[in-house]
């Protein structure tokens, strides 16, 4: 017996839809260095994340809520709101450096990290913490101080850790010509290197990451 056509259409309307595929986001929580400082649009290491996530067919959205010249504690208030308005499954966090430039104490930067760290993996994300470095003139201590405040906060809050996004940039002979004029923010032709260097540790962690649960 056939199915009259008003039938198959209420047949149709009672049937599921198939399953849409959970969408997976990477939330990049940084300041000038992830926010295109002086740069075209589209050529920070955040914007070529992205592309080479689509070039590799890697199902992943990635979300720059990087802002010029935030700080910890900037990061630290602003990330309640993305984490709910985002639900992302990985939450990139790269900032302390403006801490440093501001004289900020260590301890408030640390604090801020742990506080952000652990928001993210309560609402459900892993979290890689992005390190950075300070120039020599700030004192061999304070140096070795501040990068190692982000190995110890990955390392207490169980996230992933890239030791210096600047390596192979700022620590190499021509490193005055892959910096802007400020000799803080790196060239375009840089950014290539930065995504390297955190592609190294958070390209794992998003190939077979399950979504946001």
């Amino acid at each position: 017996m056939h199915c009259t056509a008003l039938a198959a259409a209420a047949l149709c309307a009672a049937a599921p839809l198939p399953a849409r595929a959970a969408t997976r986001t990477v939330l990049v929580v940084g300041d000038s260095l992830s926010a295109e400082y002086g740069l075209a649009r589209g050529s920070g290491w955040v914007a070529l994340l992205q592309a080479r996530l689509q070039q590799q067919r890697l199902d992943w959205t990635v979300v720059n809520a990087s802002i010029s010249g935030d700080t910890t504690s900037g990061g630290r208030s602003r990330l309640p709101a993305l984490l709910q308005g985002h639900r992302p499954a990985v939450v990139v966090i790269e900032l302390g450096g403006n801490d440093a430039l501001r004289g900020l104490p260590l301890s408030a930067t640390a604090d801020n990290l742990k506080a952000m760290a652990a928001a993210a993996r309560a609402s459900g994300a892993r979290v890689l913490i992005v390190g950075m470095a300070v120039p020599p003139n700030y004192g061999r201590q304070y140096g070795a101080d501040f990068i190692s405040l982000f190995a110890t906060v990955a390392r207490q809050q169980q996230a992933a850790l890239v030791p210096f996004l600047l390596a192979g940039v700022a620590d190499v002979p021509q490193a005055d010509e892959l910096f802007q004029a400020d000799r803080i923010h790196p060239k375009a032709e840089a950014h290539p290197r930065l995504l390297d260097n955190v592609w190294a540790v958070l390209g794992p962690m998003l190939k077979g990451a399950p979504p946001h649960p």
